[in-house]
């Protein structure tokens, strides 16, 4: 028995993890066919692609779109499903895997995250969303966003440890920043290292910035780090881990329904991925997605 009545779908990144977004698909596959459901099996050559296979799910009335993939295949599928009926379901198999974090979800066990998915239970959470375009994790707007650019262009090492060599190559240069900030209509200026804006409250395979974020609480968690010394910086890095970076004087938190965000020459990322350059407004998506889990 399973908890579907419609047809399900999976849409793998072959690419995830270094190849393991293909051994999630065989997986996921082989599980699913011991229950006697043969879903759609998607893959598409490139982003453009697999986001055109994704809607193309939605258009359908697809019951679950499952993601065999990581963070950035979940932003990809949320372009597609955000606002629909169609249930979000992940086969993690990618570098951070955050959003399987959020939901608890087997990170080492593929046919334990098929089980997952099989069982039906699900969850109605809220989006993130800046014009026409969603996230689900966090949104990087200072040092975190200039990390994940250099991240994203290294090909070694892989997994965390990649966002860690990040991290102390862009130290050397990195100057605070000047913001400007329209959080639910107060306006603030100031300098500061990084400003992120947190759906969830993880990002980068566990940096736990936005500590406290909710997933469905219609609000979102807006974290500044004001100007610190680099050793210092250093020093508080590893309580991203721990999500007790919370006590740092230089530590401030909002949660807000709506943020515009203004810095200089700053690319913003989120679930890791290039968003968009700054200035942007984000705004909360209340109960925008309902996730397998």
């Amino acid at each position: 028995m399973t908890g579907f009545a419609g047809e399900i779908a999976l849409l793998t990144n072959p690419t995830s993890g270094k190849g393991r977004g293909a051994k999630a698909r065989v997986a996921a596959l082989a599980r699913f066919a011991e229950a006697g459901i043969t879903p759609r099996d998607l893959a598409g050559r490139d982003a453009d692609e697999a986001l055109d296979l994704a809607r193309q799910c939605v258009a359908d009335g697809v019951e679950a779109l499952v993601i065999a993939g990581g963070d950035g295949m979940v932003h990809l599928a949320v372009q597609a499903l955000a606002g629909s009926s169609t249930k979000l379901g992940v086969i993690p198999a990618g570098t951070g895997n955050d959003v399987a974090r959020y939901f608890d979800l087997p990170r080492k066990d593929l046919r334990a995250a098929a089980e997952r998915v099989l069982a039906g239970t699900s969850r109605t959470v809220d989006l993130a969303r800046s014009g026409s375009k969603y996230f689900t994790t966090v949104l990087c707007a200072g040092f975190d966003a200039v990390v994940n650019e250099r991240a994203n262009a290294m090909t070694w090492p892989k997994g965390q440890m990649r966002y860690n060599i990040a991290t102390l190559a862009e130290l050397r240069t990195f100057n605070p920043l000047p913001y400007v900030l329209h959080l639910d209509g107060e306006t603030l200026s100031f300098e500061a290292m990084m400003v992120s804006i947190g759906n969830g409250p993880s990002f980068g395979g566990g940096l736990r910035i936005t500590e406290g974020a909710v997933l469905d609480d219609g609000m979102l968690d807006v974290v500044i780090i004001k100007p610190m010394s680099k050793p210092a910086l250093v020093r508080t890095y590893p309580k991203l881990f721990k999500g007790t970076h919370t006590t740092h004087p230089a530590y401030e938190h909002h949660r807000v329904r709506s943020v515009t965000v203004a810095a200089p020459g700053i690319v913003s990322y989120a679930d890791g991925e290039r968003f968009g350059a700054l200035p942007l407004t984000v705004e909360c998506a209340p109960g925008a997605l309902t996730v397998l889990c």
